[in-house]
């Protein structure tokens, strides 16, 4: 009975965890990871735990990538689907990072501090708890800012778990990279830059927290702040 029990525990567990495995732009979807990374988690949905991993930069399957690069113009709204939805509480941000000369978005690491922040989405807090607007969805999206220069680019769906976020190593992340050519662009600037890993500590405040009781009075994102261009 007990091993029933716990066979049926991780059964929830498991189907409470997601993925971003699809590409939304130009108006649709893509096929699953036909411009997104394979993830690591593509059949488990397992998140990442270790914000020192270099699996918290995208949660790449293994090196190399065979996702093609969608072309999409600077201003266009563009983001992911989630299978299932995102099922726990948790913030919702979304970085980019451009690909340097000489390489490309399709052979191109991510390494280095390169990655700069779009869009960041905490708690709605009241005296009953904190709510999350991105949990319970199964697509997100964000506008690409329209001075973002234009050339190839990772983009970086995190949406980050804290249900059993009090204690170490508790927040989950889960994450997808897709791979974009941006055209029509500007000549902003985008700052400030960080790496992953490095942009996050396993107990900034906000990746290790309580979030039932006692109800925080504010929330911020861990990372730097969003640049809207």
């Amino acid at each position: 009975m007990k091993f029933l029990l716990t066979a049926a525990l991780l059964v929830v567990s498991a189907s409470a965890h997601y993925n971003f495995p699809s590409l939304i732009a130009n108006g649709g979807s893509t096929s699953a990871w036909q411009y997104v990374r394979k993830t690591a988690n593509y059949q488990s949905n397992g998140p990442v735990t270790d914000v020192n991993s270099n699996a918290i930069r995208c949660y790449e399957l293994a090196p190399g990538t065979p996702a093609k690069t969608m072309e999409v113009k600077a201003g266009d709204t563009v983001g992911f689907t989630v299978a299932a939805s995102i099922s726990h509480p948790g913030p919702l941000q979304f970085y980019m990072a451009k690909v340097p000369a000489g390489k490309t978005a399709a052979n191109w690491d991510g390494s280095g501090q390169v990655w700069f922040k779009i869009f960041e989405q905490g708690a709605d807090i009241s005296a009953s708890g904190m709510s999350w607007p991105s949990q319970g969805k199964s697509s997100v999206t964000v506008t690409i800012p329209k001075s973002l220069p234009s050339g190839d680019y990772l983009f970086r769906v995190e949406h980050i778990g804290l249900h059993s976020a009090s204690g170490a190593g508790g927040a989950q992340f889960y994450l997808s990279c897709a791979q974009l050519t941006v055209t029509g662009g500007g000549n902003g600037s985008p700052s400030p830059l960080v790496s992953f890993p490095g942009a996050y500590k396993p107990n900034d405040p906000g990746i290790q927290l309580n979030i039932y009781y006692p109800v925080p009075k504010s929330y911020t994102p861990p990372g730097p702040r969003p640049w809207t261009g």
